[in-house]
């Protein structure tokens, strides 16, 4: 009883953690300190043209409100003649006035659709529903304004941008403590892998080869601050036969030169195991949605969350996989890490123009890739 009164009131205090199902239902009797707000498309004639439209190199802004608040649920769906729009559209998200934004992403991989097409999946943060409808429960708070926008950098327009983004309103500031959420994109296409002269993975030369500092890994996200990581989705396009997720993560934590969080391979880190053999799954921390075979041209997308507990840093946070063993392999991968820290941040990577976002085969050498 005395833990879930401690849930209760912390709930109470701290706008933000109430974001899981338990502590949902745990919170309901507990009286509200907050105003519910919507920010959405609805046409406000009373008609029902309730989308909008964004032509080619036009941004379309989604939410631009005074704090001090938090947003909670963020939904899209979107209808456009342009088959690379979930590539195309781009999501960012300013808080308190800032110059830059702190998240950056194209919108279908800001939902973990990272090779430009659909699929349904649910996890907590995360979530496609039927029918190509986008959801994401990750709270963001703001302590005096919050903007949303999206831009449309295709050269087609999209038809029907429908979006409901719901947020709270408070009377007093939030605490000081409470970090801002961030999400970058981030992609190697291909990731260059150090050698074409393999065959087999575990093959002397290969297999054996050391990488203890994490030279060459994909990076998913560097910060700068205090924070803590919360999760990545990935997505692997690949350019080479045989398995692509024999690569260890690694954190370098406030500066590290070793990392003092080091995994066992790729799909250990995304907690499943021996290649996903067993096809695809999605569960609430982690997932593999889709999954393709071990020959190139497949498709993979991936996800994992440290809902549980969140990777801290109070300077700074390196947070990256190989692609291969010791980075042998030079597949496509494409990522959004998401995290809270302390503003201000540090420079995103320039977003890549929208040619090189979409997915596509490289020749790149190696086992079932020409030369």
């Amino acid at each position: 009883m005395k833990g879930l009164l401690r849930l209760v009131l912390l709930m109470w205090v701290l706008p933000g953690v109430a974001q899981t199902p338990d502590a949902w239902l745990a919170s309901l009797p507990q009286a509200k300190d907050y105003v519910q707000h919507r920010s959405s498309s609805y046409d406000r004639t009373g008609g029902n043209g309730d989308a909008r439209e964004i032509a080619p190199g036009a941004m379309l802004t989604l939410l631009d409100t005074d704090g001090p608040g938090e947003i909670t649920h963020i939904w899209f769906t979107i209808a456009s003649d342009d088959p690379n729009h979930l590539k195309a559209l781009v999501l960012r998200m300013y808080w308190d006035g800032e110059a830059t934004p702190s998240v950056e992403t194209p919108v279908g991989d800001f939902f973990g659709l990272g090779l430009g097409t659909y699929y349904q999946y649910e996890s907590a943060p995360l979530s496609v529903g039927s029918a190509k409808a986008l959801n994401c429960f990750l709270p963001m708070p703001f302590q005096k304004h919050a903007r949303i926008t999206v831009t449309n950098e295709g050269a087609v327009k999209t038809n029907s941008f429908y979006f409901n983004i719901d947020y709270r309103a408070y009377a007093k500031p939030l605490p000081g403590d409470l970090l801002y959420f961030h999400a970058q994109y981030r992609q190697a296409a291909p990731a260059a892998g150090w050698t074409r002269d393999w065959k087999v993975q575990w093959e002397p030369g290969v297999g054996d080869r050391r990488n203890l500092n994490g030279e060459g890994n994909y990076v998913w996200m560097e910060a700068t601050g205090r924070g803590h990581f919360v999760g990545v989705t990935m997505s692997v396009l690949q350019n080479q036969d045989q398995w692509w997720g024999e690569g260890d993560d690694m954190f370098f934590v406030d500066g590290e030169k070793l990392p003092s969080i080091n995994g066992t391979g790729s799909e250990d880190y995304f907690l499943g195991a021996w290649g996903f053999s067993n096809g695809s799954f999605a569960y609430q921390q982690y997932g593999a949605p889709v999954k393709g075979d071990e020959s190139a041209g497949s498709r993979t997308s991936v996800y994992r969350f440290h809902l549980d507990s969140p990777i801290t840093f109070t300077k700074s946070l390196r947070a990256t996989i190989e692609h291969g063993h010791a980075n042998h392999r030079s597949d496509n991968f494409f990522s959004v890490a998401y995290w809270y820290q302390s503003e201000p941040h540090a420079a995103f990577p320039a977003l890549p123009p929208l040619e090189l976002r979409i997915p596509k085969l490289f020749a790149v050498g190696g086992p079932g890739n020409s030369k």
